[in-house]
């Protein structure tokens, strides 16, 4: 483990141990938060019995269909957009205030298109993230050197072939925020939506515990989804250093 990621642990294990302190000697009511050691008691208990399992399913693998499809189509289109400069000047402006609009706005739609079902949620969960993907393709692409695109001509590649063997490996760094920045807006999208559109799953559950006052089920299930993001996360950035290393050679 480096320097730094030791230093993480230790600041994260001191607001954990702050927390609990603060509300095993009541300086924080029970009402608001509970320990964190309930919290993880609570989750083990939930996990145990297996009453939230299909829940658990329904979620992440609404924000694991979320995340490849806003990955796909939105690198997809960002190379669509970089082939095309008219329609890229056209569309800078929208991308530079896309994120000012709420897309929870446009629910009542969805609703009325699809009804109570799960694509409301991952249309708004595909709409929240596929932006920074097209953003940070758009990006990446325009930082590939020239010359990368006269070598594909001389070697006769086609497009496609241009984009995977030579563009999307000199862009791989913006590509990989893109990819980060779309799983985060993934996770956000779908627990919010389910929220206020689902029947079922981990953010309907968490807003019927948040109705009922159940604070010990409400909180292991924040306790859950904040371990998965967090899990996540460390991996995608584990792989992100992988990849800066190798890009340098293996020098520090």
């Amino acid at each position: 483990m480096t320097r730094v990621g030791l230093i993480r642990l230790v600041v994260v294990a001191a607001l954990i141990g702050a927390l609990e302190l603060a509300c095993r000697l009541g300086l924080i009511s029970h009402n608001v938060i509970i320990p964190p050691s309930e919290m993880a008691s609570a989750l083990w208990t939930l996990l145990a019995s297996g009453t939230i399992n299909a829940d658990i399913l329904r979620t992440l693998g609404m924000i694991a269909l979320v995340i490849v499809l806003s990955i796909v189509f939105g690198f997809a289109t960002g190379l669509a957009i970089h082939a095309l400069p008219r329609v890229r000047d056209a569309l800078d402006p929208f991308f530079a205030t896309y994120y000012a609009v709420p897309i929870f706005i446009f629910y009542p739609v969805l609703i009325a298109i699809f009804g109570l079902s799960v694509m409301p949620i991952v249309v708004i969960g595909i709409a929240t993230a596929i932006v920074a993907m097209i953003i940070a393709t758009l990006n990446g692409l325009d930082r590939v050197p020239r010359v990368l695109t006269k070598v594909a001509r001389v070697h006769r590649l086609g497009r496609i072939a241009t984009a995977l063997k030579l563009q999307l490996p000199a862009a791989a760094p913006y590509v990989f925020t893109g990819i980060k920045l779309s799983v985060s807006y993934g996770f956000i999208a779908v627990i919010a939506a389910e929220f206020i559109l689902s029947p079922a799953g981990l953010g309907r559950d968490i807003a019927d515990a948040y109705s009922d006052f159940n604070n010990r089920r409400m909180y292991a299930l924040i306790l859950f989804l904040l371990i998965v993001a967090t899990l996540v996360n460390a991996a995608l950035h584990a792989l992100d250093m992988r990849f800066a290393e190798r890009r340098s050679g293996g020098r520090q």
